[in-house]
């Protein structure tokens, strides 16, 4: 697991909270906004050669993202993948869901005192911001 920090998407220079993502989402969340910055169907080989992912391990994150109706392959020679939504219908959040099913949020977990600590609420308020930040951005909002 990489522990990423997640800044507050809507507003730069405020930090929200942090939370564990694996490798795996982090190279879908940059490849679906390769996919909303370059409209039109890309072959995997271009679109894992421009945003530096392994073309082996997207080829496994675009068939759980097909999957989950978030992107739409075209087969053939002229093949490739696509968003299947306009980028203001997709959020971060979406795409954390499909990729990062047992996600670890970093606060509390595993400690001990997390049931009877007073700070959880503090922590509780810290994820809710992180998950509306994640669900109420769009990748449309990323590439502006």
């Amino acid at each position: 697991m990489t522990q990423i920090f997640i800044v507050a998407i809507i507003k730069p220079t405020i930090i929200v909270g942090f939370m564990k993502i694996s490798k795996k989402t982090e190279y879908g969340l940059i490849a679906m906004v390769f996919l909303a910055k370059n409209k039109g169907v890309h072959p995997l080989r271009e679109i894992a050669r421009k945003t530096r992912a392994p073309f082996d391990f997207l080829e496994k994150i675009f068939s759980q993202l097909e999957k989950a109706k978030l992107i739409k392959a075209k087969r053939g020679v002229a093949g490739g993948y696509s968003l299947a939504h306009p980028a203001n219908k997709i959020t971060p959040g979406d795409i954390v869901a499909v990729l990062d099913e047992n996600i670890s949020r970093a606060h509390c977990s595993g400690c001990p005192m997390a049931r009877s600590c007073s700070s959880e609420n503090v922590w509780l308020e810290v994820q809710a911001s992180l998950d509306k930040s994640l669900n109420s951005t769009t990748l449309a909002d990323l590439i502006k």
